[in-house]
């Protein structure tokens, strides 16, 4: 049976991440597609050719690069791999699949344009009815959902391994699309593979139940992140420049990623949280003297008069940034000591760090049933709605719409580490 084509229409490299739970097959699959695209330099092949001893090569370490990993055999830390095809250019972040370092699948979902969520046939039970999935594979699509990753794939793994494929992985179709529904996630494909064996990853599959595109072919024609490039100017200011030496009037130059909309010279602009306003002199790309800098690309602004402006600013169209010191939002929690009412943590927003707590809990999300349900707090990896109060104002925004100025990331102050991700909801609720 001949495999339709899927045609390619966004050329730009996509950016995706693997998810789903330990022993899925994240990092073979990963290594599956470096393997068959002869991404893998010819001394990382002999190297595992003398790891295997003769045996077939493990594909899995060319992503699990820390001993640890290769001892455990689970990924811990997030490996980004780079190969291309002739269609377009990839960027791969492998992401653990413990439950304890789900935080850096949080960290790996954040910017992909493609999340392709493994599951492993192996370990369901596809007589069942109805089907129930692993926790890892229902938390990680979710995290993806809650992330705003465009594109989210559920590859169904180890059907070499099954014996009956074609109704295990129909049965695994429509356990995935009652979820992915009841979720409100809209699924870009559901793709039979074998990342061991390399049953359509790269090469479409040879069999009369399934007549859809390989995993290769469906990445190939996804679509890369689109920034929002219309409308109102947002930049958090990371960086601030002083040219020349010496004394008297220097320019100095605003660096930052431009969030959405476009800058050029002539504009008048806002710089928050002065919230005086100046023109822009001149724009800046890779150091260049540029017409225009949209979003998405890092912009260099000089303005033609001297503001105090420094890290953790923002610039943007006068008028349009409204700050608050309290919202609503999504959190995904990530610290083993668990979150709680009026504890004081630091968030970051954009590049700016303030003092900020936990107000209120309103519900836990129940990934089972995905219904809310009352907590007080939450432990690891839980999913909560809550209410937050920053000791100074934020110019947030919704995270639906501006995924820079809607998110933040929490820290706690005594350990330092990063506790938690803030998806803001709304500004000020009543």
């Amino acid at each position: 049976m001949s495999t339709p084509q899927v045609q390619v229409k966004d050329h730009r490299a996509l950016r995706f991440l693997t998810a789903g739970s330990v022993d899925d097959g994240k990092s073979t699959l990963i290594g599956r597609l470096l393997f068959d695209s002869r991404a893998i330099l010819a001394d990382q092949l002999d190297t595992l050719e003398k790891r295997a001893a003769g045996a077939p090569i493990d594909l899995s370490l060319l992503t699990d690069g820390l001993e640890a990993e290769r001892e455990q055999g689970i990924t811990i830390d997030v490996a980004y791999r780079y190969f291309a095809t002739r269609q377009r250019k990839f960027i791969i972040a492998d992401a653990p699949g413990h439950e304890q370092y789900t935080r850096n699948m949080v960290t790996a979902a954040a910017g992909s344009d493609a999340a392709v969520v493994l599951v492993d046939i192996t370990k369901l039970d596809t007589h069942a009815s109805p089907m129930p999935l692993l926790a890892q594979t229902r938390r990680h699509a979710l995290l993806a959902h809650l992330l705003r990753v465009p594109s989210i794939v559920f590859a169904v793994n180890k059907l070499d391994a099954v014996s009956d494929p074609a109704q295990a992985f129909a049965a695994t179709k429509t356990a995935l699309l009652a979820f992915a529904q009841q979720a409100g996630i809209a699924v870009a494909g559901v793709i039979p593979v074998s990342a061991l064996r390399g049953d359509n990853v790269t090469q479409p599959l040879a069999a009369d139940w399934y007549d859809g595109p390989s995993l290769l072919q469906l990445l190939e024609a996804l679509p890369a992140l689109q920034e929002r490039k219309d409308g109102d100017l947002l930049i958090p200011v990371q960086y601030v420049s002083r040219e020349g030496e010496g004394t008297g009037n220097q320019p100095r130059t605003l660096y930052g990623r431009v969030a959405h909309g476009r800058v050029k010279a002539g504009d008048t602009v806002q710089v928050f949280p002065s919230n005086q306003t100046a023109v822009v002199a001149e724009v800046r790309l890779a150091g260049d003297v540029a017409d225009v800098v949209e979003a998405g690309q890092s912009a260099g602004v000089v303005l033609d008069r001297q503001l105090d402006v420094s890290r953790g600013d923002w610039i943007a169209t006068p008028s349009t940034i409204h700050e608050t010191q309290r919202f609503s939002a999504t959190l995904a929690w990530l610290d083993t000591e668990p979150a709680v009412v009026g504890r004081k943590y630091w968030v970051r927003h954009g590049n700016r760090w303030v003092q900020a707590r936990i107000t209120a809990i309103e519900s836990r999300l129940d990934i089972h049933t995905l219904e809310a349900t009352e907590a007080h707090q939450l432990a690891v990896n839980e999913i909560g709605h809550v209410i937050v109060e920053t000791q100074q104002a934020l110019p947030v925004e919704a995270y639906e719409s501006n995924r820079v100025g809607g998110s933040l990331i929490i820290v706690d102050p005594a350990t330092n580490r990063t506790s938690g991700a803030l998806l803001v909801n709304e500004r000020s609720p009543s």
